[in-house]
């Protein structure tokens, strides 16, 4: 028989505040970090996108020796719990100091965007790679987690309507006219002040109740050697460099679409964001009851298909029917959305796979190798964005030519499309079927009894 640790609301409202924390950083990174390196900080296109590729990939390095240092923390509190309160305040002072502009122009210039970004991303991973991990430690019920994970992405984009409602507000506020960079930089104060209030409520709020084999013994070589052998984890990978690639590319144009081809469309952009995150939500909160009903893998295929057809079509969508284009932007966001859970609920079905067939358990390095493809693919997004927007021709704060704009538009549809076909091809490779999990669970269970009782 399965072991069955049921969750409550309140439990699973704890565990997603440490997303909606997280996200008052992410989505901040996501929605506004490629627009205030041009337009604020004014690096070239093609200067920002490979900045953003380098630091992502150097912070992708970095994410396994996060994952196996959490995994071999020791405290009373847990493993990875600690560092929702150890990295909030690094992290807070790290984003502040990325949306900062010291000086004007020079090599300088250039090195601090280097080194703030850096720490930015470093911090990040060291607080979002263990809370990750501890959705797989939560409940060893893996329907449980797809319902906390819904819950988790459902409070992440919460953060979307805060900050595409107040982030202008407060530029202009604490900036005006003559002074725009200390108001985006005032403007992330207040964001890491309420992220790092909310991050110590998820630790207070959250408990690890799977703990591995009693007779594991630790060694990184071993743990790397068991991922290497995990095929579930290696399609997974594939599946995440893809789709992310996806959605950064999507999420980072989107402002440029919206202050650039549509027209009078910067008066608009809150209001897809809005519509956009609403429909995302909405989407999450169906994925729960829709993977029970076709199972994770074809239900994540299923949804990512809609996705790139979705995506392909917008790409014939007049720019000047607002409606339609909203309407197609909120379709996009419901397809797309049951990915986001579905994906980080399998990431923990794959650690139970390495106990299941290794006799070894390694969750944090599990979520961080996890977090190492999903960089690798923010890197292709993000690197890609800057790189098409300087191959396109953009020139910041100016009106853009009509190949700019085309450019735009292609990187609103048919370029990330490519990138959600492949991860729905690549998923095809996932073995874990709704079977073969039941009876891993039961397996599993039945072990860690035997292991109890001896």
């Amino acid at each position: 028989m399965s072991q069955h640790v049921k969750l409550s609301v309140v439990d699973k409202i704890g565990y997603g505040f440490g997303d909606f924390a997280s996200n008052f950083f992410w989505q901040m990174f996501a929605i506004y970090i490629a627009k205030f390196y041009t337009d604020v900080y004014l690096l070239p296109a093609a200067t920002m996108g490979t900045m953003l590729a380098l630091t992502r990939i150097a912070d992708a390095f970095f994410d396994p020796m996060i994952g196996a240092v959490a995994d071999r923390t020791h405290t009373r509190f847990g493993h990875f719990r600690p560092y929702l309160v150890w990295m909030s305040l690094p992290l807070a002072a790290a984003a502040v100091a990325a949306f900062s502009v010291p000086g004007e122009g020079g090599a300088s210039h250039l090195l601090y965007a280097y080194i703030t970004l850096t720490a930015l991303m470093f911090f990040y991973s060291a607080i979002n790679i263990p809370y990750s991990a501890l959705l797989g430690v939560l409940t060893p019920d893996t329907q449980e987690r797809n319902s906390v994970s819904a819950y988790r992405f459902v409070m992440a984009f919460i953060p979307i309507f805060i900050i595409t409602s107040a982030t202008d507000p407060m530029v202009r506020y604490f900036g005006g006219r003559d002074h725009v960079a200390t108001g985006w930089q005032m403007a992330m104060v207040v964001y890491a002040l309420i992220a790092t209030v909310v991050f110590i409520v998820c630790f207070l709020m959250t408990r690890e109740r799977v703990q591995p084999p009693a007779r594991q013994q630790s060694s990184l070589g071993a743990d790397l050697g068991d991922l290497r052998r995990n095929r579930p984890w290696l399609v997974l990978c594939v599946v995440s460099i893809a789709a992310l690639t996806y959605g950064n590319i999507r999420g980072t144009v989107i402002v440029y679409y919206f202050d650039y081809v549509v027209p009078n469309g910067h008066g608009y952009f809150q209001y897809a964001m809005w519509v956009g995150a609403a429909c995302f939500v909405l989407g999450v909160m169906a994925s729960a009851p829709l993977a029970r009903r076709f199972g994770k893998k074809r239900f994540y295929t299923l949804s990512m298909a809609a996705t790139a057809l979705l995506t392909v079509a917008f790409y014939f969508v007049p720019v000047a029917n607002l409606p339609l284009v909203l309407a197609l932007h909120a379709a996009i966001c419901i397809a797309s959305a049951p990915t986001a859970p579905l994906i980080w609920s399998m990431y923990a079905d794959t650690a139970d796979y390495s106990e299941w067939r290794q006799g070894r358990r390694a969750t944090g390095l599990v979520f961080s190798a996890a977090s190492f493809s999903q960089k690798l693919g923010w890197a292709l997004g993000g690197a890609g964005t800057g790189w098409l927007l300087a191959y396109f021709g953009y020139v910041p704060n100016v009106a853009q030519s009509a190949g700019t704009l085309h450019g735009i538009v292609l990187m609103m549809s048919l370029i990330p499309a490519v990138a959600a076909v492949v991860a729905m091809v690549a998923l095809s490779a996932y073995e874990l079927d709704e079977p073969t999990v039941a009876r891993m669970e039961n397996e599993l269970t039945e072990r860690r009894a035997a292991q109890s009782a001896a």
